[in-house]
């Protein structure tokens, strides 16, 4: 997985950054907010990244803000949610909007985002709420939760790739990452979730 760039940002555009890394160019996908804080064309740049692999090909999506990845790795660990809704979601509102919505229950402001219908907007709510307001909590006691929460939905993020690569669909292997948190919690290391995966498979 390729976690960051640093490089020097090539192109940009409201929907892409290309960064120059040793005269490779890095073709990322980027969400508006990421777009409005990149420097000038030829400035030194670092995105953070997430990449998604599938049959027939590779997409990066970047993010300037680790707390923005940090949000759209949550929000594509909902079953339903691809990369792509995940980042249509992360433009059409900030990381604070987000999160308020889905703290709050708030079905409706989800749901105005395109490609999110009211079953979609439900379950972003039923499945991050209780983890959002703990991360909350935490932040006002001053713990810093971007990392726990890199570190939790990258687990399942590089268990789906793994099981897609030994041949599971991406949609039954999603269900059963589903199944298994919610049996086992959510603190299964990469390695325990594809064995119980394999196991029920």
């Amino acid at each position: 997985m390729i976690a960051y760039l640093d490089g020097k940002l090539a192109y940009k555009d409201a929907t892409q950054a290309i960064v120059d890394i040793l005269g490779v160019g890095y073709e990322v996908r980027i969400s508006l907010a990421t777009y409005s804080k990149l420097p000038a064309e030829g400035a030194a740049t670092k995105i953070y990244t997430y990449q998604h692999i599938k049959e027939d090909g590779q997409t990066l999506y970047g993010f300037l803000d680790p707390s923005e990845k940090a949000l759209f790795m949550l929000l594509i660990s909902v079953s339903g949610i691809g990369p792509g809704t995940g980042i249509v979601m992360v433009s059409s509102m900030s990381v604070g909007e987000i999160r308020e919505a889905i703290v709050s229950g708030n079905v409706r402001a989800i749901q105005s985002i395109k490609g999110v219908g009211p079953k979609t907007a439900q379950r972003v709510i039923l499945d991050l709420q209780d983890k959002l307001r703990k991360d909350e909590l935490l932040a006002k006691a001053g713990v810093d939760t971007v990392p726990l929460a890199r570190q939790h939905n990258t687990r399942r993020a590089e268990a789906l790739q793994a099981l897609v690569t030994l041949g599971f669909a991406r949609a039954a292997a999603e269900k059963q990452l589903d199944q298994i948190q919610h049996k086992h919690g959510g603190e299964l290391s990469v390695e325990e979730l594809i064995k119980f995966a394999l196991k029920s498979h």
